[in-house]
């Protein structure tokens, strides 16, 4: 039996974790039928079938969990190693990934990226910006970045960026003529814009006031899934739309728009950069969480 490579181990690794060629393919950074010609080949040097594959599915053989359960505290003891040795040469290195929803990319990449990226050039960030919540274990990332009312609560969390509002909003064309909402209630007598979810779901609105919380489906005939478009839409006079004031701000000091429901509309934890609690923190990503925290302290 010819002894595998390191390369052919952690391919071994990256397709048990996933159960997936595709996950593991694009998380390596290779072509999926390279890497599955990676694990034929590994099975070849270890004259054992490690994985059972159909068409839809890729689970481990007994053979292969028994190598995945042995390998698996051996691939994280070098990764900490090669951290280690990182941190001698005093410079952060390596890939750093984040799965982040579209307003935590958008603040990261103007406040945090460019300085990170200047001071450790040899790290390579790949920041990866998608509405659903994912696994960021089962997904390959090293943090994500969401509400910090949406992060897991086995995750370590670092809040930044401040408290967020969302508010209700309206071209002054659309409310002329008509009654302004004074309690979420009178939402019910006006066309609102919708938002589908990333999950596929509709966001009922949520407002409090005095301890007096509601969530509301409200009435609409349009839907839309980006608080861009849902911002744009209430300009263009479609209706009242509900998202985070920040992508409201330019058109409401514009006048193209105005707050209705302001005051059931409080401010709520904001964002928050989020990691396993249990796993090692490699140096890039220790590196950036620093510089997060030095960025918000200067906001």
């Amino acid at each position: 039996m010819s002894r595998p490579s390191l390369n052919d181990l952690a391919a071994f690794a990256a397709v048990a974790n996933h159960q997936s060629f595709r996950r593991a393919a694009d998380i390596m950074g290779v072509s999926r039928s390279a890497l599955s010609h990676t694990i034929i080949g590994l099975e070849g040097k270890l004259d054992v079938r490690l994985f059972n594959r159909t068409t839809r599915s890729v689970s481990l053989t007994h053979a292969g969990a028994r190598l995945l359960a042995r390998l698996g505290p051996v691939l994280h003891d070098l990764d900490q190693a090669l951290d280690t040795l990182s941190e001698e040469r005093g410079a952060p290195s390596g890939a750093l990934r984040i799965n982040a929803n579209k307003s935590g990319a958008r603040i990261l990449l103007a406040d945090v990226v460019p300085r990170f990226l200047d001071l450790y050039p040899h790290v390579e960030l790949d920041l990866m910006s998608e509405g659903r919540l994912v696994d960021i274990v089962e997904q390959g990332f090293n943090a994500g970045v969401r509400l910090l009312e949406a992060v897991p609560k086995d995750m370590v969390a670092v809040k930044f960026g401040g408290d967020v509002r969302f508010i209700a909003v309206a071209a002054p064309s659309y409310l002329d003529g008509r009654a302004r909402p004074n309690t979420p209630d009178d939402l019910n007598a006006h066309c609102c814009i919708r938002q589908r979810l990333p999950s596929g779901k509709r966001y009922r609105w949520e407002f409090s006031k005095r301890g007096a919380e509601v969530a509301i489906d409200v009435p609409g005939n349009l839907t839309l899934d980006d608080n861009d478009l849902l911002v744009q839409a209430a300009a263009d006079g479609r209706g009242i739309a509900y998202v985070p004031e920040h992508f409201a701000r330019p058109l409401l000091a514009a006048r193209q728009l105005v707050t209705v429901l302001d005051d059931w509309c409080p401010p709520m934890p904001g964002l928050a950069l989020y990691y396993p609690r249990s796993r090692h923190v490699p140096s890039p990503l220790r590196a950036f969480i620093d510089l997060l925290r030095e960025v918000d302290k200067q906001r």
